[in-house]
């Protein structure tokens, strides 16, 4: 998430780099060796079934239970094992998620139109039918994954989801994030991990249909093996390592931006984060801040080489130059905290979920507590493509409905272009319609 000589030419005003990476471009998100184990692995699964994903769950997550699968009781029990602060907050962001993806679902509306007399189209909305989704729980566990994927498919109405989550001891996943699932209202539960997991679900072998689509987030191999499994089944999106920019000037605090920031690159030693600033001394400030902050943050082992190699301050010359580089940024994650929200707001194309003001930061979503999805496009992905919502999960499925009378009106010409591309059986299909017609 850096601009570079190409990007120079979609700029009209001046920049100045405060701060470069001392790595960047795009990290490698399919080595070589993840696509050929991969491959591997998702051909011996479809091959010899449950017996190879057991296999893979005890040779990989050290997995020696009986059944991967929680029954409703064990699942609605998972919560027993957390602090009552911990399953309250837990409650608020399965709620508030849910909320805000059953309002987008009321703003997705069929509809029907006469276009011409007695030529009816339209589409209605038609949730899929299976959804398999993936819970990571490994450096750090992800609880509100389950709200973004499970919650969501069942607020748009998909009857039938499963969630799959990796071992976090011998005989069971971990609870927090099962717990998190049952609120999310999933309706079955696995302690499976990784690549065997999602290919379990792809294939049908969890004693139910193969799933429609398959979500969530999760390491290399499990990003690989959802772009493997793509046209099989459907996926979200490919997500690489989490992203954060942020357009601040000298009305912003620093000590605040600076932990912003950081509170992304958190994510993992390959995760950028980005400021683009209008005032050279909120940029410096900023920088120092960070380097303050990082002196006693207790993941800085994780922060501070992701801050090291991947992190990059821009100085813009003006407010648009400011919304210029960071639409060729296309981030993640982007937080506004200027003197002026409103035109950035206005202005801006490219983003996966945006933040508006001081109060604002991405870790409320990250969280699940604002409402919005976290499953969003990374890599320049925000340019063509939007996040994970309720639209996700749903068909716009068209339809449309003739009448005798109107034949003629579509007949003649649909005839008239079959003949010219030579495509004699579609031209028949109008032309006895239209002999027909009275």
């Amino acid at each position: 998430m850096q601009i570079n000589k190409a990007d120079e030419a979609y700029i009209s005003g001046s920049y100045t780099v405060l701060k470069s990476p001392e790595i960047g471009g795009v990290p490698a998100q399919r080595l070589p060796a993840v696509v050929e184990t991969v491959s591997a692995m998702l051909a011996d699964i479809e091959k010899n079934g449950m017996d190879a994903v057991l296999k893979y769950s005890r040779d990989l997550d050290g997995w020696e239970g009986d059944d991967v699968e929680m029954s409703a009781d064990q699942l609605a029990k998972t919560g027993d094992e957390l602090s009552p602060e911990l399953r309250e907050a837990l409650a608020a962001g399965a709620e508030r998620t849910r909320l805000f993806a059953v309002e987008q679902r009321e703003r997705l509306t069929d509809f029907e139109i006469e276009l011409i007399p007695g030529v009816t189209a339209g589409h209605k909305y038609v949730p899929v039918s299976r959804v398999g989704a993936y819970l990571p729980a490994g450096r750090f566990p992800i609880l509100a994954s389950a709200f973004m994927t499970v919650g969501v498919a069942k607020a748009a109405g998909v009857p039938n989801v499963m969630a799959c989550s990796p071992p976090a001891s011998a005989t069971s996943g971990h609870p927090a994030v099962l717990y998190s699932a049952y609120l999310s209202g999933v309706d079955r539960a696995f302690t499976i991990g990784g690549v065997q997991a999602l290919a379990a679900m792809a294939f049908g072998l969890l004693g139910d249909q193969p799933v429609d689509i398959l979500v969530g987030a999760g390491n290399a191999y499990v990003t690989e093996a959802k772009r493997q499994l793509f046209g099989r089944v459907g996926i979200d999106l490919l997500a690489g390592p989490s992203e954060v920019a942020v357009i601040a000037d000298e009305t912003a605090d620093p000590e605040i931006v600076a932990a912003d920031l950081l509170g992304q690159a958190e994510h993992g030693p390959q995760s950028p984060s980005s400021l683009v600033t209008t005032s050279r001394e909120f940029g410096e400030a900023v920088i120092g801040h960070i380097d303050s902050q990082l002196r006693t943050l207790e993941t800085r082992d994780i922060a501070g080489p992701a801050w090291r190699d991947y992190g990059t301050v821009y100085l813009a010359d003006n407010r648009q130059t400011a919304a210029e580089i960071m639409d060729l940024l296309a981030p993640e994650h982007l937080e506004i905290q200027t003197a002026d929200d409103t035109f950035y707001h206005q202005t801006l194309k490219n983003y996966g979920s945006l933040f508006l003001g001081p109060w604002s930061t991405v870790a409320y979503s990250d969280k699940g507590i604002s409402g919005t999805n976290h499953v969003l496009p990374t890599g320049g992905g925000a340019k063509s493509s939007a996040g994970l919502s309720v639209a996700r999960f749903l068909k716009p499925l068209t339809f449309q409905r003739v009448t005798e009378e109107a034949t003629p009106r579509l007949a003649n010409y649909v005839s008239t272009i079959a003949e010219f591309e030579g495509m004699k059986a579609h031209q028949a299909t109008a032309t006895l319609r239209l002999r027909s017609a009275k």
